[in-house]
């Protein structure tokens, strides 16, 4: 298949493309294209810096949208949630403008994330619970994902947790934490958070890929959330550390700000799309995750 990646030096997106670049051919959209040939120095890749010199993406058979501002890494000013919105609603508005200009139109596969649910600890949540908060993570993935349905021809939308790699992403940074022995529990701890390996959410979008007939709405998530707290238990476990330093809420607050709700939400999140699909985790429950990351000696 000819494939067109966006997002493709992010922690997802790397992986992604090593998963496909032995057997597809792969252009990628980088807005720095000197460090996207240092991660990708196969030759086989092509790069693009911009999206105007397309005229449409017919050449395409499918269409991988995975960029975005790093939700996390900056303080959420008003400049910076400018560019959490334009790296992801404007992106995806001018891919589906793109799309939609073409007379043979690529499958989308546009990314989203399970903030779309907001802060609901009495719920399970599928696919087809209401969305209707109003925090702005969820105005952020409503506007999204109302961006990529736009396209005409068949979309599928990842509505992704917590993404977990020791190389990449929210565990990178927690693991010093535990390693220094001065992680704990964040809030109350009761809130439940939806995650998912890298290795499952990689191997996810390759299954939606092989399978012609998926499209709409999927959460990329574990089929087993944990608790915050039994999540710093098992984490400092695994580590052979211990994590005895709570963070109450108001201390993530003045630490954070608006950014601490993305740790206090509760959202007890389901895969049930994707396994109904039939999609088979390779990490259903944190205990196996870690087991595989840190082996008993």
């Amino acid at each position: 298949m000819k494939i067109f990646i966006t997002g493709g030096t992010g922690l997802i997106g790397k992986r992604l493309i090593s998963a496909l670049e032995k057997q597809h051919q792969l252009t990628v959209l980088t807005r720095n294209e000197k460090k996207a040939r240092s991660l990708f120095p196969q030759k086989t890749l092509k790069f693009l810096t911009a999206l105007s010199p397309l005229k449409n993406l017919d050449e395409f058979d499918a269409v991988i949208n995975l960029a975005g501002e790093p939700i996390f890494a900056k303080r959420w000013t008003a400049s910076q949630k400018a560019k959490l919105f334009d790296s992801r609603v404007k992106l995806t508005k001018q891919l589906v403008s793109l799309i939609n200009a073409g007379v043979n139109p690529p499958r989308l596969i546009s990314g989203s994330a399970t903030g779309i649910y907001g802060d609901q600890p009495n719920q399970i949540l599928t696919e087809t619970n209401p969305t209707t908060h109003r925090s702005f993570t969820a105005v952020l993935c409503h506007a999204w994902e109302k961006e990529a349905l736009q396209a005409k021809t068949k979309v599928c939308i990842l509505r992704t947790g917590m993404v977990l790699s020791p190389n990449g992403g929210a565990l990178e940074k927690m693991l010093p934490l535990y390693y220094w022995n001065l992680a704990g529990p964040l809030g109350t701890g009761k809130q439940y958070w939806a995650w998912i390996a890298l290795e499952d959410m990689v191997n996810g979008i390759l299954f939606l890929l092989s399978h012609n007939e998926c499209q709409g709405i999927y959460n990329f998530v574990s089929p087993q959330p944990i608790t915050n707290r039994a999540f710093n238990q098992q984490l400092a476990q695994s580590v052979k550390r211990c994590a005895p330093f709570p963070v109450p809420k108001f201390a993530l607050k003045l630490a954070l700000g608006e950014r601490a709700n993305v740790l206090l939400e509760s959202q007890y999140v389901l895969p049930k799309r994707l396994t109904e699909a039939g999609f088979t985790f390779q990490y259903e429950n944190l205990t196996q995750y870690l087991t595989a990351l840190f082996p008993k000696k």
